[in-house]
């Protein structure tokens, strides 16, 4: 039997991403609980994936194609939800991609395209979505953001460390403006989970696989479902006193010392017990 805590029907989601990964997962997640569902990326075959699965639970899914750096096409798109829906009652954050390049060669136009992406494209989501929710009084709001944008990783990540630290205080900062209005902002920061750019980077350096286990006590890489639970959890009623966090999906690794070790970490000193 589900809580009726947990229960999303009635509800109305915008996800971004929605056509792969983790947009899609979060999608089925929230439809899976009864939302139903706008849906965006660029990808539209993979969108037409997501609201073939999502019909097929019983709930309703209208795929727009959207750009996500492109405030216009955001615009038109919370357009399109008026359309369809009327309202809006979550937002999941998840599209945007950001720039790698060293320290020392990284362009302007490299962070301000990583900055483009990843907050000014979800700021206007955020902002779009609040104009909607603030006359209904409530509304729940999750960006995604990585462990890079709170520890720094090295590796050419600056421009997109930079932009997901953007995000990470966006977050507190709408939670801290709009929480007593009825609407709650979280973020979802998630280390390494697994998609089709990662596989091919272990691909290209086996070694990669192994430096993210290091960090992981639980002992594998995330899978785009391991953020269903959290997203059912932030966007429903189960979470009404939660707003402002931070909460990471990443397998124990913001817990764990750099210089720490735990049971099964690749290359672990003699004394690991």
């Amino acid at each position: 039997m589900t809580h009726p805590l947990f229960d999303l029907n009635g509800r109305v989601a915008l996800v971004s991403g929605a056509a792969s990964g983790l947009g899609q997962a979060m999608a089925m997640g929230l439809a899976e609980a009864g939302a139903d569902l706008l849906l965006a990326d660029l990808n539209a075959k993979g969108m037409e994936d997501t609201a073939n699965r999502i019909n097929s639970v019983g709930r309703r899914a209208e795929p727009v194609v959207c750009d996500v750096s492109d405030g216009n096409q955001i615009r038109n798109m919370f357009k399109r939800l008026d359309a369809a829906y009327g309202r809006i009652d979550i937002l999941g954050n998840v599209a945007g991609d950001g720039v790698g390049g060293p320290p020392l060669t990284v362009s302007e136009a490299d962070i301000t395209k990583s900055f483009q992406n990843l907050v000014v494209g979800r700021l206007i989501c955020c902002q779009e979505a609040a104009r909607r929710m603030l006359p209904a009084g409530k509304g729940s709001i999750m960006n995604i953001v990585s462990i890079a944008g709170l520890s720094a990783m090295g590796r050419s990540h600056l421009a997109y460390s930079i932009a997901m630290g953007g995000v990470a205080q966006m977050t507190r900062e709408l939670s801290t403006e709009w929480s007593a209005k009825g609407i709650r902002v979280n973020a979802i920061v998630c280390a390494q989970i697994i998609n089709q750019g990662l596989e091919d980077r272990i691909a290209a350096d086996p070694k990669l696989g192994n430096t993210y286990l290091r960090g992981i006590p639980i002992g594998r890489l995330g899978k785009s479902d391991d953020i269903k639970g959290l997203a059912i959890f932030l966007a429903s009623d189960a979470s009404s006193w939660i707003t402002g966090t931070l909460m990471p999906l990443d397998g124990g690794n913001l817990a764990k010392n750099a210089g720490g070790s735990h049971p099964g970490m690749p290359n672990a000193p003699d004394e690991q017990t």
